[in-house]
């Protein structure tokens, strides 16, 4: 039962907090007063560290340095979402891995621990109930869900719950495998060239268990903002997500920041959102000084937002008094 209900499980544990109520899914802004437009979601991570972004000058993705006395680490900040196996040039990455003492990737992954799988499994049944989810939808956007999932080859009987932040996960699965995107490039190839060199790999699963109960408690109301999140998203297609790989690939940090982040905008107007975050980077923050305690170099992969954001990763190491370099310093 779990493995048939890994891929939401793996994606509601992006969200990483609680979302939508066994109730009626009420449409953004009901109920909100006259005058009121529709709620949006916030970014945890809107506000940069303008000084940060700046454009790589060598060739390929940007790459930022934090560094003490005796020790480097190369960050390279990463998409949050790009096209599977997309190309980009990685002579400087090859000649950084050469020697160095261990290679951090993105503190992004989820796990259900096995002591706790078998209430993982009934939470995400519960999860996976009360559908088809279009039948609790007002006609507009029943009409636009529709359309949206028919285009990607999926009938209703696909979305079989009643809780929008469920149906909304789903349907980013099903949009992210249709126009091949991904979370996990370039992080997927890092990792395989990492251990061909024999370089140490750290990085960090947090646990899924503790979130699901929270998920079936959240607000149907924020429930939805998430799911229209996700639906305009489908219905804009990958053309920003292409388009911000391109700019990552060629050092273009403003280019690349323009990435869509729904997820992201999810977990921050969920309950517990925030604290998750904190807590990614904080303990992103404390791997990379952790490195630089050993002589040499490491590298490090972050997601461009939370490594760029005030009171983001970079931010924090020069709080610590390390050395902070931008691209445009290389």
């Amino acid at each position: 039962m779990l493995n048939r209900l890994a891929p939401i499980a793996a994606a509601l544990a992006a969200l990483a907090a609680p979302a939508a109520a066994e109730t009626p899914v009420p449409a953004p802004g009901a109920g909100s007063g006259a005058g009121s437009g529709p709620a949006r979601l916030d970014d945890p991570d809107a506000a940069l560290v303008e000084e940060l972004v700046v454009r790589g000058r060598l060739p390929g993705p940007a790459w930022w340095r934090v560094s003490d006395g005796d020790t480097t680490v190369y960050v390279l900040g990463v998409p949050s979402l790009a096209p599977k196996r997309m190309q980009w040039d990685r002579a400087i990455f090859e000649r950084r891995l050469d020697g160095a003492n261990v290679v951090i990737l993105p503190f992004v992954n989820v796990r259900a621990k096995a002591a706790g799988s078998l209430g993982t499994a009934v939470n995400l049944v519960r999860l996976r109930s009360g559908g088809p989810f279009e039948e609790r939808l007002d006609p507009a956007t029943r009409a636009r869900f529709v359309a949206a999932r028919t285009r990607l080859g999926h009938d209703a009987r696909h979305y079989p719950t009643n809780n929008p932040l469920a149906a909304g996960v789903q349907l980013a699965i099903d949009y992210r495998d249709g126009h091949e995107l991904t979370n996990s490039d370039p992080t997927k190839l890092v990792r395989h060239l990492a251990q061909q060199r024999g370089v140490k790999v750290v990085d960090k699963s947090y646990d899924l268990g503790p979130q699901l109960g929270g998920i079936l408690r959240t607000p149907a109301s924020v429930g939805r903002l998430c799911f229209d999140e996700v639906l305009a998203q489908v219905e804009a297609g990958p053309g920003v997500t292409r388009g911000a790989a391109v700019a990552w690939a060629q050092g273009d940090v403003e280019g690349a920041l323009a990435n869509e982040r729904t997820y992201e905008r999810c977990l921050a107007t969920i309950s517990g959102g925030r604290s998750y975050d904190e807590r990614t980077k904080a303990d992103t923050a404390a791997a990379i000084a952790a490195a630089l305690k050993q002589p040499g170099h490491a590298i490090a992969l972050v997601p461009l937002r939370p490594l760029l954001a005030r009171n983001g990763v970079l931010e924090r190491l020069r709080g610590q008094g390390f050395t902070v370099k931008t691209p445009g310093e290389e």
